[in-house]
C-alpha cells in the first residue's frame, strides 16, 4: 500500500526569496494588533473582569427563557449580562461583569450574586442553581497579573534555553517568533471581543510551547547544514533547512487540525475561545517558523562559520607541530 504523502520528499521552495515582502507585512499585523488591543481592548472574563457566574438549570422547562432571563438580570442594575446555554437546551451560564465601581469592593460579587439568585428564584419556581463562581475585583487582577508574568517567564525561559543550545541569535529568533505568534493572537481576541479568560492564557502557552518545538526542529536543522555546507550562501542553506523539515511540520500542523477543526465548529460554546486561539497559533506558529525564525538569522549575522570551534593557543601549536612532523 502507497504511503500518504502531504509533502514530497524533496521539495524545492524559494522562501528566503520572499523574506522582505512577509517581514514587512508580519511587522503591520503585529502593529496593527497592538493597536487593536491598546485602542479596543480585551474582552475580559470573569476571572479578569471580576464578578459573578451562575449555571442555572429549569428543571420543568424543555427551553431556557434566555430573552427573558436577559430582561430580568439587567433590571437589576448590573448591566449587559452574557447568557449562554451550557449542556443542556434548559441549562444556562449568566456572566455578570463586576461594575468599576465596586472593583475594590470584595464582596460587591457576593452581593450580585444573592440577588440575581433571588430574582431568578422568585419568577422561574423551577430554578435549580448548579454553581456560582464568584471573582472580586482585587483576585482578577491578580490574575491578569499573574497571568502576564507567566507569559513573559515563558517566553524568556524559550530564548534563554535557545541560546544556550545555539547561539544568541537564534535565541532572539525564537524570541521574535514567539513575540509574533502571541500578539497576532491577542489581535484576533481584540478584533472579535472574543471572551478572553485563563482558559486562553493556557491556549496562548500551549501554542508557545508548539511554536517553540516547531521553531528547534528548523533551528537544529539548519545547524547541521551550517556544519555540513561551509560554502553554501545563507539565504540557499535556510531554504534547504527548511524544506527538509517541511514534510514533518505540514504533517504535524495537520494532524492537530483535524482534531481541533470539529472541536471548533462543532464543540461546545464554552471551549470556542481556547480551540479558536489554539487553531490561529498553528498557523501563526508554522507560518512564523519558516518566514520570522529563519530569515532572522540573516539580519542578525549567522554565518557558516557560527558552530565551528574556535582554534585556541595550544590546539594551533599542537596543529603546527604535526603539520612539521
Amino acid at each position: 500500500m502507497k504511503l500518504l504523502k502531504l509533502v514530497p520528499d524533496s521539495t524545492n521552495i524559494h522562501f528566503l526569496k520572499w523574506r522582505v515582502p512577509f517581514y514587512v507585512v508580519s511587522m503591520i499585523l503585529i502593529a496593527a494588533s497592538w493597536g487593536l488591543v491598546l485602542t479596543r481592548g480585551l474582552n475580559y472574563g470573569i476571572d479578569f473582569a471580576g464578578g459573578q457566574e451562575i449555571r442555572v438549570t429549569f428543571t420543568r422547562s424543555a427551553e431556557a427563557p434566555i430573552a427573558q432571563l436577559r430582561e430580568e438580570v439587567e433590571a437589576l442594575g448590573y448591566g449587559d449580562p452574557v447568557i449562554q446555554r451550557f449542556g443542556d437546551p434548559n441549562s444556562v451560564s449568566i456572566r455578570v461583569p463586576l461594575p468599576d465601581s465596586a472593583a475594590n469592593d470584595n464582596s460587591a460579587a457576593q452581593r450580585m450574586s444573592n440577588e440575581i439568585v433571588a430574582k431568578l428564584q422568585q419568577t422561574h419556581p423551577d430554578t435549580r442553581i448548579d454553581g456560582k463562581d464568584t471573582v472580586s475585583g482585587k483576585v482578577s487582577g491578580e490574575f491578569r497579573q499573574k497571568a502576564f508574568y507567566a507569559l513573559l517567564a515563558a517566553m524568556l525561559a524559550i530564548a534563554i534555553y535557545i541560546w544556550v543550545r545555539f547561539e544568541w541569535q537564534f535565541g532572539v529568533g525564537a524570541l521574535f517568533a514567539l513575540f509574533h505568534d502571541v500578539s497576532l493572537t491577542l489581535g484576533m481576541f481584540a478584533l472579535f471581543q472574543l471572551e478572553f479568560s485563563l482558559q486562553i492564557v493556557a491556549a496562548i502557552l500551549a501554542l508557545i510551547g508548539y511554536s517553540l518545538n516547531d521553531t528547534i526542529v528548523v533551528y537544529d536543522r539548519i545547524r547541521e547544514d551550517l556544519k555540513k555546507f561551509r560554502k553554501m550562501p545563507l539565504p540557499e542553506l535556510l531554504d534547504l533547512s527548511v524544506n527538509e523539515t517541511l514534510a514533518r511540520t505540514v504533517m504535524t500542523s495537520a494532524s492537530l487540525l483535524i482534531a481541533l477543526i470539529p472541536l471548533l465548529f462543532f464543540g461546545p460554546e464554552s471551549l470556542f475561545g481556547l480551540t479558536a486561539a489554539i487553531v490561529l497559533g498553528i498557523f501563526v506558529g508554522t507560518y512564523s517558523s519558516i518566514y520570522m525564525a529563519a530569515p532572522i538569522l540573516i539580519w542578525l549575522g549567522v554565518s557558516s562559520d557560527s558552530f565551528v570551534a574556535t582554534e585556541t593557543n595550544a590546539d594551533r601549536q599542537d596543529r603546527v607541530a604535526r603539520e612539521r612532523g
